[in-house]
């Protein structure tokens, strides 16, 4: 099975996958981690170019080309081959936020994005949470990491909030696969609730 987590920046989501890999492991499944962009280490590279630097760096454009580069070699390397072999692959993000930073945040370019997604990458996930969180407290959690990765928090917080708007959106248009959850709680209490819904689909 292929899980994904997504949400605005400062939402949990890279703590929430890492639990319910860890709590899966523990329940005997093989499991990989991995996270977008990266993953692979060409997507890894990648990554470097896209997430630092200045906010102003690449256009939307560009950035759709390079985020797309980086998931068709995470995917030919670790996602693809994983899954093959029985493995759960548990990933921090993966093409909806490609749909949501690029594609709608960014300027109107939703159907590049599918587009490209259709051509190269051809897959969505099994199952995805979507870790809901007020935008203010996101974005507080994510510049107070103070990390060299913060170029799209630097879009400030109108951007987080158009993007939490998109998410529920595009969760909606997935609903099949989506799972939102409530991230404004104890981390604890949400890694519970992930871990109920991830046991139930995995059977």
């Amino acid at each position: 099975m292929f899980i994904t987590f997504e949400g605005i920046d400062g939402s949990g989501k890279s703590t929430q996958a890492r639990m319910l890999a860890e709590t899966l492991r523990a329940e005997g499944h093989a499991v990989v981690l991995t996270r977008e962009p990266g993953g692979s280490p060409g997507a890894e590279e990648i990554r470097k170019l896209v997430l630092e630097g200045d906010p102003d760096r690449w256009s939307a454009e560009t950035e759709i080309l390079l985020f797309t580069a980086a998931r068709r070699d995470h995917l030919e390397r670790t996602i693809a081959p994983a899954l093959a072999a029985g493995k759960t692959v548990v990933c921090d993000r993966f093409a909806d936020s490609t749909r949501m930073y690029q594609g709608l945040t960014r300027g109107d370019l939703r159907r590049t994005v599918d587009a490209l997604h259709s051509l190269m990458i051809g897959r969505e996930p099994d199952l995805t949470f979507l870790i809901d969180i007020d935008p203010e407290l996101g974005l507080g959690r994510a510049l107070a990491r103070n990390g060299h990765e913060e170029r799209f928090e630097e879009f400030g917080l109108d951007m987080q909030v158009r993007m939490r708007g998109g998410f529920l959106a595009l969760a909606g248009e997935f609903a099949p696969r989506f799972r939102i959850i409530d991230g404004g709680r104890s981390p604890e209490a949400i890694a519970a609730d992930v871990a109920a819904i991830a046991r139930e689909a995995l059977g």
